[in-house]
């Protein structure tokens, strides 16, 4: 399907449909009636999806995927599962859904514009964690929104209709960029859930009250200082104390820490955080563990 000429910024509001009406697709419906655009129609097939849109899209027909994209005349939102979006853009072209004139924007961080084939369009994708409850609209302003356009012009304007700022990714990034996110956001909740278990394990009762203080004053050094925010046991070079974690440590979370602590020493001793000569025993350490260390659960 070729790309129709379109004014660089559309002065009207754009009537707007959305296919998949999950915790990204809904709340980003909702923001889009906000800024003043008609959500006319939104496909859901779970009934968690279907009250969803329903309460955040009060407005919108539940109706299936190609009725909806036919109703959206302007902009078609595909909020979908990496993994599913091509099979959706495909299926809604067969169908002769998509009309030529109906920009389509999907939500997916790891796609560029390759897996929409011929149809003219964007990836719009919110740096973001969803819970697709209303809270969420609140946390829309600001952010960043990974984006490949041709037409920058009118993705900066959805973007700032969204509240946010437009970071534009080159297409071969993609996949990068989506996974740096994904490590840095998903596994962080891993992470945390993972020492909270540790820690109820030695006996505290509120591990989130320990954590809270430490983990904010950690993620907001890191982000400022970077590496030269490193402490701990690695970054000084206590090969004791690593080995007696080691030794106590479940062998559900050994492996990670193992793995964790392993980059963690190539950072520090790269920062100049870590003396070469003081890492000695800590490497001999990490390199002599093996990965299912740890006592059993």
């Amino acid at each position: 399907m070729s790309a129709v000429p379109r004014a660089a910024s559309r002065v009207h509001p754009l009537v707007v449909g959305v296919v998949g009406a999950g915790r990204v697709g809904a709340v980003l419906g909702a923001a889009l009636a906000d800024a003043g655009h008609h959500v006319v129609a939104a496909a859901a097939v779970s009934a968690a999806s279907v009250e969803r849109a329903r309460r955040l899209l009060p407005r919108a027909a539940i109706l299936p995927a190609d009725e909806v994209a036919r109703a959206a005349t302007d902009l078609l939102l595909l909020a979908v599962p990496d993994d599913a979006l091509g099979g959706v853009v495909a299926g809604l072209a067969a169908t002769g859904a998509l009309s030529r004139r109906t920009v389509v924007a999907h939500t997916s961080g790891a796609h560029g514009l390759a897996i929409l084939g011929e149809v003219d369009g964007l990836a719009l994708h919110p740096a973001m964690t969803f819970t697709g409850a209303d809270g969420d609209l609140d946390r829309l302003p600001g952010i960043a929104w990974g984006v490949t356009a041709r037409d920058r012009a009118f993705a900066a304007r959805l973007v700032a209709d969204l509240g946010g700022i437009p970071e534009w990714i080159a297409e071969d990034a993609r996949p990068l960029y989506h996974a740096a996110l994904a490590h840095g956001a998903n596994h962080l909740v891993t992470l945390v859930n993972e020492a909270a278990d540790l820690l109820r394990t030695a006996g505290v009762e509120r591990p989130g009250a320990v954590l809270s203080p430490l983990l904010h004053a950690a993620l907001d050094n890191a982000l400022a200082l970077g590496d030269a925010a490193l402490t701990g046991p690695v970054s000084r070079g206590d090969a004791g104390t690593v080995r007696k974690h080691l030794d106590r440590l479940t062998p559900e979370s050994a492996p990670a820490y193992l793995a964790l602590a392993r980059r963690t020493a190539d950072r520090a001793i790269a920062a100049g955080r870590l003396r070469p000569q003081d890492a000695a025993p800590l490497l001999d350490v990490l390199a002599s563990a093996h990965p299912t260390v740890g006592s059993p659960s």
